[in-house]
């Protein structure tokens, strides 16, 4: 990365990866083609993701990780990233492999006219998910179709973790998720009560082909319903989402 600022940040929250994020680190530098950081985020400085990346960054200089300190778990790796991020656009994206990134550059453009977020939508025509636990997709495609259809809120596919951000946006209402990946619901359902554009493009998701996935179905659930139902009603502002946040918070002991 040259003097001048990137015009995307790419915040991959990782896990132990080792190196299995070697080919997507790959794909997503010989994917990216607009001005760009890459933030690989971690719990600890133990873990086994940091020394691969490390080694990278010395013949990629536009790749750093980063030590999360707001607490373990994916959602605040993702949150630190974000915090971290010095470009407009934040786009989040898995370690495993499983998105395309080949729709990064297009997914920061549409935050570049004026979308708060960016949906890469496996449910929505020319999009599609291959393998994967199947009550995880029925789960994910309900919600998604039908936030859609009841919510009116910009796509078909709330819940895929793989999405572009403006950071202004994301700094004005907080990230209140703290366990798992429901914070691109969170996200979603806040740009729906503020009125913000929500746009998506098709994407293809393939299940992970090595190492293990660290997705937990039955814990997260309570934390995506929560703000699924959130989507629905009034306008907000942002003070107003950032209060609701703080009493999710206290509720929930967090």
């Amino acid at each position: 990365m040259t003097g001048d600022l990137p015009r995307v940040s790419v915040v991959i929250p990782a896990y132990n990866e080792g190196d299995h994020i070697l080919p997507v680190l790959d794909r997503i530098f010989e994917a990216v083609h607009l001005p760009c950081e890459v933030l690989v985020v971690v719990d600890a400085p133990e873990d086994t993701t940091v020394p691969v990346v490390d080694e990278y960054s010395l013949k990629e200089p536009r790749l750093r990780a980063l030590v999360n300190t707001y607490g373990r778990g994916p959602a605040n790796a993702i949150r630190f990233g974000i915090d971290a991020a010095a470009a407009p656009v934040a786009v989040v994206t898995m370690a495993d492999g499983c998105d395309d990134p080949r729709q990064i550059d297009d997914l920061a453009r549409l935050v570049d006219r004026g979308v708060a977020v960016a949906v890469a939508s496996r449910y929505m025509p020319g999009g599609q998910q291959v393998g994967g636990p199947g009550l995880k997709g029925l789960m994910s495609k309900t919600a998604g179709r039908s936030l859609r259809v009841l919510a009116h809120i910009g796509t078909r596919d709330a819940t895929n973790s793989f999405k572009a951000y403006s950071t202004e946006f994301v700094r004005s209402v907080g990230i209140d998720s703290r366990d798992g990946f429901e914070l691109g619901i969170e996200l979603t359902a806040k740009a729906r009560r503020m009125r913000l554009p929500v746009a998506e493009i098709p994407t293809i998701w393939l299940d992970r082909q090595a190492g293990v996935s660290n997705f937990r179905v039955a814990k997260w659930i309570p934390g995506y319903l929560r703000w699924y139902r959130f989507a629905f009603g009034p306008r907000l502002t942002a003070e107003q989402i950032r209060a609701y946040g703080q009493r999710v918070r206290k509720e929930i002991g967090q």
